[in-house]
């Protein structure tokens, strides 16, 4: 008889699990798996059939009170045998967290309520090429370059994500390639945003801004630090939908919208003000 074996992933198999992302078309960036683990090195999990990875989740711990479910992946030629569910299962019974959040695919939403998650609202990703929105934007004074995470930027993240994430933002920061800045008023910090080179093209996340205006100055000196061959690939952002000043921002820019997720709870939705989340940082980890 088989042998189903379910562990926390050591760095190199959560780099399996990234890669499996790619394949099914979540376009991970190059350096999630590290920035991810450092996060919480036991927040991932694998389901080994006889010793081979066949299924992977990660519940990632900020604290006590709030974990994010993301990974959730099992590989095609496995699936229909409850390998997942028992991967599922195993997550949650392991999450000391009152509250767990998740982006799921929608027509998964039924499989995520029979859990307890209820639904909160639809992020969407749009899409556009580095050339074209350059070309549309108007960026205005007020950004510069951030390369370490001050107590500032700690507490303006804390206004906009559900609890405090200090390990992650020094290695979303630092990573290889990712491009970070922040916008300032009056000695306050109003924004924050990072570009990460993905397998295709790049992603925004987070895009933090108190107004339209500031979120547009960040996304313009993201992208006038890529080189000019650059000008053709894709940006994504993923925008929440009850942030409408970010829709009329992604139809300013002439934006695709090519996907969603339903953003759930186990438990509440956290108060955060989502009119100022331009961008999530990345359905992963929230």
């Amino acid at each position: 008889m088989s042998e189903y074996v379910i562990r926390p992933l050591t760095a190199d198999e959560l780099q399996q699990a990234v890669d499996w992302a790619a394949r099914e078309g979540w376009n991970p960036g190059h350096h999630d798996a590290s920035c991810f683990h450092s996060t919480d090195t036991d927040g991932f999990l694998g389901g080994f059939l006889d010793g081979e990875m066949i299924a992977s989740i990660s519940v990632v711990h900020y604290d006590d009170g709030f974990a994010f479910l993301g990974f959730y992946i099992v590989r095609p030629e496995f699936r229909g045998a409850g390998h997942g569910l028992k991967l599922w299962q195993r997550a949650l019974s392991n999450c000391t967290a009152r509250n767990v959040g998740l982006d799921g695919v929608v027509d998964q939403q039924h499989n995520y309520r029979k859990s307890g998650f209820a639904f909160a609202y639809n992020n969407y990703r749009f899409t556009g090429t580095v050339g074209d929105i350059k070309r549309t934007l108007t960026r205005s004074a007020g950004t510069e370059a951030l390369t370490a995470v001050s107590n500032e930027l700690k507490a303006y993240d804390r206004q906009l994500f559900p609890t405090a994430r200090d390990t992650f933002l020094q290695g979303w920061i630092s990573a290889p390639g990712h491009v970070s800045r922040v916008y300032s008023e009056d000695g306050q910090i109003k924004g924050s945003a990072t570009l990460r080179p993905c397998r295709v093209g790049y992603k925004v996340g987070p895009l933090f801004a108190d107004r339209a205006d500031i979120a547009e100055s960040l996304l313009a000196s993201l992208l006038e630090t890529l080189a000019e061959d650059q000008s053709r690939q894709d940006v994504y952002i993923d925008i929440p939908q009850p942030n409408q000043a970010a829709f009329a921002l992604a139809a300013k820019l002439g934006l695709e919208k090519v996907f969603e997720t339903a953003r759930m709870y186990s438990d509440h939705e956290p108060d955060v003000d989502l009119n100022r989340i331009f961008g999530v940082t990345t359905f992963e980890l929230g």
